[in-house]
C-alpha cells in the first residue's frame, strides 16, 4: 500500500502541475472553454460568463498549487479533500459532456493535448481512483523538508503563477499550441490529404412493403426492394478526417476573398473578434502600425465577427485606413488571444503574431518594388465622402414607408431623416462632396489607385457621376486616369457614354439605357457603329456583350435592338 500511495502521489501531483501549467499558459483560452460550459444548453450558468476569466485563473493556479502541495506533503488533509472534490466535480462534468455530447473538448490540457469527451472522462476516472488511494492511504504520505521550507515553496509557486498569468494576459501565450502558431501555413492547415479517411454514414430507409413498414439499413446505397419509400434517416457512425484549420474565411458583401488573401505576399491582418468587448486602447497603436505598414508597401485588412456596420463605425472613429472582412468568431479567438491583435502573413504563412500591447515590436521593413506611397489623409477623406455619397440612396430604393423606416433605423438615422425629402437631402450631400473633389481635381488631377489605393480610387468618379453637370469639365481627366491604369477603363467608358447621351449624341460602348412610359419603352441609347460595339466593349474591359448587358439592365426577357437618334426623339 505504501508503494502504491507513493506512485499515486507522484502521478497525481505531476499531472495536476502539468495540466495547470498548460492552462496557465493560456488562461484566456481556458476561459472560452468555461463559457462553453456556462452556456444555456449545457449547465445554464450564464450569470458566470462575465467572470469566466477570473474563474479560469483561480482554477488553474489552484490546480498547480494542489499538485505542488501534494508532492511536498503540505497541508495534507486540506490538499486531499480539495483534490477529491475537484476530481469528483470534473468527472461529473466530463461524463455529462460526453453522454449528452455538449462540449466536444474539455480543455483539460488546453490546446496541447486534445481529448474527446469520453477520453476526458476515462482520464478523470483513473485520477479519481488514484486520489481515492491517496485519500485512504493518507498515513503513508510523509512531508518533505521543514514546515517553513514547504511554505516558502508554496508561496514561490503562487508568485510564479501570478507572474506567468500577468505576462500572458498582457502579451500572448508563452508557448503556442494552436494550428495558427508562427511559422504555420494556413492553406496547408486547411488541406485534406488524399488518403484521409472519409466519414461513414448509416442510412435507415423506411419502406412500406406489402402494407407493413420495414427499415432497411445501408451505408449509402439505395436498397433494392419493391415498396414505397416513406422516409430516410442519416447518422454519422464514424467521423472522417478534419483538418486542424477549418471555418477560416475572409468574406465581405457576400464574396469570399480567402484564396486571394492567402496567396498574397506582405499581408497585415488586424483581428478584432468581437467589437462589443474589444479593448479600444489597442486601436491607437494599431492605427500607427497599419499606417506605417501601408507606407512600406504592405496590404492591410481587418478580420472580425462583428457586423459591417460596427466595423465601419470603428474605422471611422479611429480613422483606420483599411477595411474589415468577416470571419467566424471562434476561429478568430483561436488565431490570437488578443482583441485586437495583429498578424503578418506571407503567402498564407504566419510570420508575426502580436498582442496589441506589443505592436511596437512589429517589424515591417520597406517592401522592394512596393506600390507607391498612398496619401492616407486623402484616402481617409475620400472614404468618408463615399459614405456620404450613399447615405440616402439606399433609402431611395425602398418601396414602402415601413421598409424605409426599418432600413433608416438600422442605419442610425432619425425619423426626420428617413421620412424627409431624401432626394433633396442627398442632393445637398452630393454638392458638398463635389466641392472637395472639384478642388482636388483642379489642383492635382484624378486621385487614382496609386494615390489612394484601389478600393478608394473610384470615389471621385462616383461623385462626378452624381454631379453630371461637372462631367464635361473633368471627363478628360477621367479618361487620362483610365489610360494610366489608375481606374478601370470600364469606368471611363461609362462616363463618356453618359456625357454623349446628355449631349444627345451617339454613345460608343452601349453602357447607357433609358426607360419611358410611352411607346418608346426601355432601350439602349443609340450607339455609334452599333455593329462593332461588342469589339469596343471587349477592348474597354467589359465582360458582357451588348445583348447580355441589356438583359442585366432591363430584365432577362429584354431583346436588344439598335435604335437611331430619330427613333427615340
Amino acid at each position: 500500500m505504501k508503494i502504491l500511495v507513493g506512485i499515486s502521489r507522484i502521478i497525481v501531483g505531476v499531472l495536476f502541475i502539468i495540466s495547470g501549467l498548460i492552462k496557465l499558459n493560456d488562461p484566456v483560452g481556458f476561459s472560452f472553454k468555461l463559457k462553453d460550459y456556462f452556456a444555456p444548453e449545457v449547465l445554464d450558468l450564464e450569470f458566470l460568463v462575465p467572470y469566466a476569466l477570473l474563474i479560469a485563473i483561480f482554477v488553474v493556479i489552484f490546480e498547480v498549487l494542489l499538485g505542488v502541495a501534494l508532492l511536498l506533503g503540505y497541508l495534507k488533509k486540506f490538499t486531499l479533500w480539495s483534490l477529491l472534490l475537484m476530481i469528483v466535480f470534473f468527472t461529473f462534468l466530463t461524463f455529462y459532456s460526453a453522454y449528452f455530447n455538449k462540449v466536444t473538448d474539455c480543455g483539460c490540457f488546453g490546446d496541447a493535448i486534445k481529448l474527446t469527451p469520453w477520453e476526458s472522462f476515462t482520464k478523470d476516472i483513473i485520477l479519481l481512483v488514484l486520489i481515492l488511494i491517496l485519500f485512504f492511504g493518507s498515513k503513508y504520505i510523509r512531508p518533505f523538508f521543514t514546515k517553513g521550507l514547504r511554505s516558502i515553496f508554496i508561496l514561490a509557486s503562487f508568485v510564479a503563477c501570478l507572474g506567468v498569468t500577468y505576462y500572458v494576459l498582457l502579451h500572448l501565450p508563452i508557448i503556442d499550441f494552436r494550428p495558427y502558431k508562427i511559422g504555420a501555413n494556413i492553406t496547408e492547415g486547411m488541406s485534406v490529404p488524399k488518403d484521409a479517411p472519409a466519414p461513414v454514414f448509416e442510412y435507415k430507409w423506411k419502406f412500406k412493403i406489402d402494407g407493413e413498414e420495414k427499415i432497411i439499413i445501408t451505408n449509402g446505397e439505395y436498397p433494392q426492394v419493391d415498396g414505397e419509400l416513406i422516409g430516410t434517416e442519416t447518422e454519422m457512425i464514424q467521423e472522417g478526417y478534419e483538418p486542424p484549420i477549418h471555418d477560416f474565411t475572409m468574406e465581405r458583401d457576400g464574396e469570399d476573398f480567402t484564396a486571394q488573401f492567402l496567396e498574397e505576399e506582405n499581408l497585415v491582418i488586424v483581428i478584432a473578434y468581437s467589437l462589443g468587448n474589444t479593448e479600444k486602447d489597442g486601436y491607437i497603436p494599431i492605427k500607427t502600425a497599419t499606417d506605417k505598414a501601408i507606407k512600406n508597401g504592405y496590404n492591410v485588412i481587418g478580420l472580425s465577427a462583428s457586423s459591417q456596420e460596427m466595423t465601419e463605425a470603428l474605422v471611422a472613429e479611429y480613422k483606420l485606413n483599411f477595411k474589415f472582412y468577416f470571419c467566424d468568431e471562434t476561429t478568430l479567438k483561436t488565431i490570437v488571444r488578443s482583441n485586437p491583435g495583429i498578424l503578418e502573413l506571407d503567402n498564407g504563412t504566419i510570420k508575426q503574431k502580436l498582442h496589441w500591447n506589443d505592436i511596437h515590436k512589429l517589424a515591417l521593413p520597406v517592401v522592394e518594388n512596393a506600390k507607391p506611397k498612398l496619401d492616407l489623409s486623402l484616402k481617409q477623406r475620400l472614404d468618408s465622402i463615399a459614405v456620404l455619397d450613399q447615405k440616402y440612396r439606399s433609402l431611395m430604393q425602398t418601396r414602402s414607408l415601413e421598409e424605409r423606416k426599418k432600413l433608416g433605423e438600422k442605419m442610425g438615422l432619425s425619423e426626420a431623416e428617413y421620412s424627409g425629402d431624401l432626394v433633396g437631402m442627398q442632393s445637398v450631400l452630393d454638392s458638398v462632396n463635389m466641392i472637395f473633389v472639384e478642388k482636388y481635381l483642379r489642383e492635382k488631377g484624378y486621385p487614382g489607385k496609386s494615390v489612394v489605393g484601389e478600393e478608394s480610387s473610384l470615389v471621385a468618379w462616383n461623385v462626378l457621376q452624381h454631379n453630371p453637370e461637372k462631367i464635361p469639365l473633368f471627363l478628360p481627366l477621367v479618361k487620362k486616369a483610365a489610360a494610366a491604369n489608375e481606374i478601370p477603363k470600364t469606368s471611363a467608358a461609362m462616363m463618356e457614354d453618359r456625357y454623349l447621351m446628355m449631349e444627345g449624341k451617339l454613345q460608343i460602348y452601349g453602357t447607357q439605357g433609358m426607360t419611358f412610359d410611352d411607346e418608346r419603352g426601355s432601350f439602349i441609347w443609340p450607339i455609334e457603329n452599333a455593329e462593332t460595339v461588342n469589339q469596343r466593349r471587349k477592348e474597354a474591359g467589359f465582360d458582357e456583350t451588348i445583348e447580355a448587358y441589356s438583359k442585366i439592365l432591363f430584365g432577362a426577357d429584354f431583346e436588344y435592338e439598335p435604335r437611331t437618334l430619330e427613333q427615340i426623339k
